[in-house]
């Protein structure tokens, strides 16, 4: 089979993919959904596998077709640096570009930026993921990924840029502190009301406390009345007055501005995770991505305290 031959039905496939049904492609490729099913049916006859599990309801990949959507959109990435290296005078960003973010701090904060920036590129396709397990964007075909955290040594196909740090303050809501009074010390927590982030396995992260030297830190876990698995639904338990909880200032700045949250203990708030921006190296040469990193870094730089 000719080279030529194996490209065919891969921009359907692949919007498809990206689209979530036959009818949302076929008006993004200006095809009848007809012709999108056949394109589809043929593509699965050639590879002998099916690429869609299809119900009344929805369309979703199997597992196979998740494979070969990662491998596609490598090879469409590849074209399209190919292309677009051949017209280096063409510096608007335009074409499909995936962004992977972090949940919460996703959606408060980078998904603004992103949304401003794309409002002014009518080129640009975005492909907005949501996820806090840190992905392999070489592998996953993501252009940019937004990390709260990350590992300490990032793996060679990537770069990555340093935003700053998170700082973690403890806060309350002025009805409980009312009723409870205000802690003085670490060691008055423990008679407090604790709002603690849990994972799914049952574990319980620990709160850093600053030390007495510049830079200590000391981790413990409290023992928490409330155990709550995402940092919003902890801000809606310290807002509806049920304790205490330690959170990134990214997240309460504005309660903090408007008096719904009152910062406690500030003498112990301290740095927390490290906020990244992580790209294929061989990404960066294209302007869509070269330019939303410059708007990326512009619009999360400051919430790093």
């Amino acid at each position: 089979m000719f080279a030529s031959e194996r490209l065919k039905g891969i921009d359907v496939f692949v919007c498809v993919a990206d689209s979530g049904s036959f009818r949302a492609a076929a008006e993004r490729l200006n095809l009848t959904a007809s012709a999108i099913s056949k394109g589809i049916a043929r593509l699965e006859g050639r590879l002998g596998v099916r690429l869609f599990q299809r119900t009344t309801r929805r369309l979703a990949l199997t597992d196979g077709g998740a494979a070969f959507y990662r491998t596609c959109i490598g090879v469409l990435a590849e074209l399209e640096e190919a292309e677009l290296a051949m017209q280096a005078d063409n510096a608007e960003p335009q074409g499909r570009i995936r962004i992977d973010l972090p949940a919460a701090f996703g959606r408060l904060q980078a998904l603004p930026v992103i949304l401003q920036f794309v409002q002014k590129h009518a080129l640009l396709l975005p492909h907005i993921s949501f996820s806090d397990r840190f992905i392999d964007p070489v592998e996953e075909g993501v252009d940019i990924v937004v990390r709260v955290g990350g590992p300490d040594i990032w793996p060679a196909a990537l770069e990555h840029r340093f935003l700053g740090r998170e700082r973690h303050v403890f806060c309350a809501a002025p009805a409980y502190l009312n009723i409870h009074g205000t802690p003085v010390t670490d060691r008055d927590l423990e008679h407090h009301q604790c709002v603690a982030y849990g994972r799914a396995d049952g574990t319980v992260s620990p709160w850093n406390f600053a030390g007495s030297r510049p830079g200590e830190i000391e981790r413990r876990v409290m023992p928490a009345r409330y155990i709550v698995g995402d940092g919003e639904g902890q801000v809606m338990t310290v807002l509806a007055g049920c304790g205490i909880a330690q959170l990134p200032t990214w997240l309460i700045k504005q309660h903090l501005a408007d008096g719904s949250l009152v910062q406690v203990l500030p003498h112990l708030a301290s740095e927390g995770l490290a906020i990244n921006l992580v790209w294929p190296k061989s990404r960066k040469a294209l302007p869509k991505v070269s330019a939303l990193l410059d708007a990326l870094t512009v619009g999360l730089m400051p919430l790093a305290d």
